[in-house]
């Protein structure tokens, strides 16, 4: 899989994790909550492989000191993260 198919992965597990009601098909998140979140996959979750949707999410709060802003909202917004 090239790099831009497993961030591709990546964007879609992270944002089916942060969207669980939602049916399987629709689990993408939306084009905003992508782009929110798409610099923060890339910068610190790039190592992570194959498509476990919780490695992704994991990844994304384990970083949670080194968010973007508008990622942060993201996963706060969906209960993966506590407000500040």
């Amino acid at each position: 899989m090239t790099y831009k198919a497993q961030l591709a992965a990546g964007l879609a597990l992270a944002a089916a994790m942060v969207l669980p009601g939602l049916p399987a098909q629709a689990l993408s998140g939306t084009q905003q909550e992508q782009a929110a979140c798409r610099p923060d996959v890339t910068k610190h979750c790039k190592g992570i492989q194959g498509d476990d949707e919780n490695a992704f999410v994991a990844c994304l709060v384990s970083h949670a000191p080194q968010l973007s802003q508008r990622c942060r909202k993201v996963l706060e917004e969906h209960g993966k993260l506590p407000p500040r």
